[in-house]
């Protein structure tokens, strides 16, 4: 038997009693895929969703009269908005250093991945929403050098910052791993 726990219980060859083979690399792989599944997934709806508005709307569209799209008057619209910081527009200006933090940390959750237990189901959803949604904005810094942001909500007088499916992915992953943390037997 193996003694690391990341790894999934070893192969016997048929006709070799006592002989186990080590998993193959695919199997290693395939240990990860609800957290590959769910990454591609929130990276490529964010992309395609950064495209559409893209090419809808002209750069620094915003409110009506600019020409944001009404979804729901007084509430949900969408923009056309760049943003060099991160959420609420911290480190604005700072897209160069963001993008090497998002790298690293992405580096960081694939070499850490044994302790932060991505083997169990519940955290790789966690993670993979995480990391589709770093990847996401992650490829719009590299390319535009901001992230597009579109989904404008208005809550009465209240304006919330705009943003997009990777940070929506990202918070929610970020979201249902302190629930799941504290959810976790000790």
């Amino acid at each position: 038997m193996t003694d690391r726990p990341d790894l999934p219980s070893p192969v016997s060859t048929p006709g070799r009693t006592g002989v186990e083979l080590p998993p193959s690399r695919l199997q290693r792989f395939l240990a990860y895929r609800l957290l590959l599944g769910l990454a591609v997934v929130v990276f490529v709806l964010d992309q395609l969703t950064k495209r559409w508005i893209s090419n809808h709307l002209a750069f620094g569209t915003y409110g009506e009269a600019g020409g944001a799209i009404r979804v729901i008057g007084g509430f949900f619209y969408l923009v056309h908005q760049g943003n060099t910081g991160a959420a609420w527009s911290l480190f604005t200006g700072r897209s160069v250093l963001l993008a090497v933090l998002a790298a690293a940390t992405l580096v960081a959750i694939f070499f850490w991945r044994r302790t932060l237990g991505l083997r169990d189901p519940g955290t790789q959803v966690c993670f993979g929403l995480l990391c589709g949604g770093i990847a996401g904005n992650l490829t719009d810094r590299l390319v535009y050098g901001h992230v597009i942001d579109f989904i404008d909500l208005h809550f009465g007088s209240y304006i919330y910052p705009t943003f997009n499916v990777a940070d929506s992915g990202i918070c929610v992953g970020v979201v249902l791993y302190l629930i799941h943390s504290l959810r976790a037997p000790k």
